[in-house]
């Protein structure tokens, strides 16, 4: 077996077939991919389902995001976390932007190998985007000033989630000090993801929730 696949299907073993095809197609479609762009580091390759997939997966465990909600994942790369996100929420609608061609490229690849009717990938920057969102999701993308400033017209006033809509990040490492940047008035959450899944990998990682 595929190194860790088994641990994608052990944290979610709910999923319908189609759910674990796509899941396991992921591998092939970016081993022939990353091949010929490089979206994913040659080191961090072979730990696909661990770092790229599960860690994406992280944003389930944490909100169910409900039919015909609308998510945008700024700067995904090369699908991450969007991708995995719109293979477990099959009837929300996903936005996949970055400022990259190519890295677009092979995120289209993949969508339409997958046949992910729910994604939609462009090329575009965040401050140039006009449409609105139920909530933005981000992975290693930028601080959370940033994000918030990026994100401040891109989020709908109206909710359909019992969670207030806003920012969901995938951050590293000691976030404290730009936890303190945002202003007062923001309600922040911090979740460890060992709290999720307790693998060594995530220890110094860790979901942001920004609620403005």
């Amino acid at each position: 077996m595929v190194k860790h696949l088994d641990k994608v299907f052990h944290y979610f073993n709910a999923l319908e077939d189609s759910q674990i095809e796509q899941i396991k197609a992921l591998w092939d479609i970016y081993i022939e991919w990353n091949e010929k762009i490089n979206v994913i580091s040659r080191k961090d390759i072979e730990e696909l389902y661990l770092r790229h997939v599960l860690h994406s997966l992280t944003i389930a465990k944490f909100i169910k995001f409900r039919p015909g909600a609308s998510v945008l994942d700024l700067g995904t790369g090369g699908g991450f976390p969007g991708i995995p996100l719109a293979i477990y929420f099959p009837e929300t609608n996903f936005h996949l932007v970055d400022g990259t061609a190519k890295k677009i490229r092979v995120v289209n690849e993949v969508v339409k190998h997958l046949d992910l009717k729910n994604v939609l990938a462009t090329q575009d920057r965040a401050e140039e985007l006009k449409t609105k969102y139920d909530f933005i999701v981000t992975r290693a993308v930028a601080n959370m000033s940033k994000l918030r400033e990026w994100s401040l017209k891109r989020l709908k006033q109206e909710q359909i989630h019992a969670m207030p809509n806003g920012i969901i990040a995938l951050k590293g490492g000691n976030i404290s000090q730009e936890l303190k940047e945002l202003p007062k008035g923001d309600f922040v959450e911090k979740i460890s993801i060992i709290k999720y899944f307790p693998e060594s990998h995530f220890e110094e990682k860790y979901l942001v929730y920004l609620q403005m």
